[in-house]
């Protein structure tokens, strides 16, 4: 969906008007200065209407193919032997493979292509101040926006990004940019937008800080003998069974997988009936770039793709 016109400035607005004083006072903002940034930032209802129909509410097999494309896959690997210098060093740094940033990049923004339409300025203040539900998130997401743009010497009307306001190749909101975002190629500047080099290294850098563990798996595919109601889930949130726990409950993996690292059993909507993944530490890790379980397996069916059969 693309960006609507703008509306009205909403520097008058009650809440605007609290939200100016508060960080005024806080970070030392002239209050003038944000009143006049504020006359120029827009409500937009396409934001508010968006927000409503986020992709992983839809079931697995749906949301796979919005990703899993032979478009995406190719550039991807068109991606990686372009950036190889970048996603090696990388690598070698914060221990995150090469496909799996990559992929990350892929899902985010087709590797840059789509990085978002709207102003981020006017992406965030709709949520801070249109929608209720999540407008205290939206509202520090907005005060830390504020302050990168202050701290990159950037002008708060210029970024774009999604209808969430997350910027830029790897889709960061503002307070991942102002913690995590990483110069990749020594410039000292951290430009996620047109900076492959800087993405690359910032997405690493977030699975790493995140807690990825090198050389580690992320899911392999199982097959259920038992009934795994009580075992299986659409909502998993940590591995919680030993290999020979899960092996014990009718749980068997496909092919080798080397230690005995801890796991978790996840359930997916097939077309065809349910799909089961055993889903290891890195996999929770990739769920803290997303909540989703679903963007995490995508994630990583991509990763594997862009590798090769």
């Amino acid at each position: 969906m693309t960006a609507q016109p703008p509306l009205p400035g909403i520097a008058e607005r009650a809440e605007v008007r609290q939200f100016i004083a508060t960080i005024s006072r806080r970070h030392g903002f002239d209050p003038i200065e944000l009143e006049r940034l504020f006359d120029k930032a827009a409500i937009q209802p396409a934001i508010l209407e968006a927000i409503t129909k986020p992709y992983e509410a839809k079931p697995w097999y749906a949301y796979r193919k919005l990703f899993l494309t032979e478009k995406r896959i190719l550039g991807g690997r068109d991606f990686m032997a372009v950036h190889a210098p970048a996603l090696a060093a990388a690598a070698a740094r914060y221990g995150v493979a090469p496909e799996v940033v990559t992929a990350i990049l892929g899902i985010e923004s087709s590797y840059g292509q789509k990085p978002g339409g709207y102003r981020v300025i006017d992406a965030l203040s709709t949520l801070a101040f249109a929608y209720p539900k999540r407008a205290a998130f939206f509202r520090k997401e907005l005060e830390q926006f504020l302050l990168l743009c202050r701290e990159e010497g950037l002008s708060a009307l210029d970024p774009l990004g999604s209808y969430a306001g997350a910027m830029g190749m790897p889709q960061f909101m503002p307070s991942s940019y102002r913690r995590l975002a990483a110069d990749g190629d020594g410039d000292g500047r951290r430009d996620i937008w047109n900076n492959p080099a800087d993405a690359i290294a910032s997405v690493a850098r977030y699975f790493a800080q995140n807690g990825w563990r090198r050389g580690e798996p992320i899911a392999a595919r199982a097959t259920v003998s038992k009934d795994p109601t009580s075992l299986a889930t659409d909502k998993p949130s940590r591995p919680t069974h030993s290999l020979a726990e899960l092996e014990a409950l009718g749980v068997a993996i496909d092919g080798l997988v080397p230690g005995d690292p801890r796991a978790a059993l996840v359930r997916l909507d097939g077309e065809s009936g349910p799909l089961y993944w055993v889903a290891f530490h890195n996999f929770f890790v990739v769920m803290r770039y997303n909540h989703s379980p679903l963007y995490a397996m995508a994630a990583y069916e991509l990763s594997r793709e862009l590798v090769g059969p």
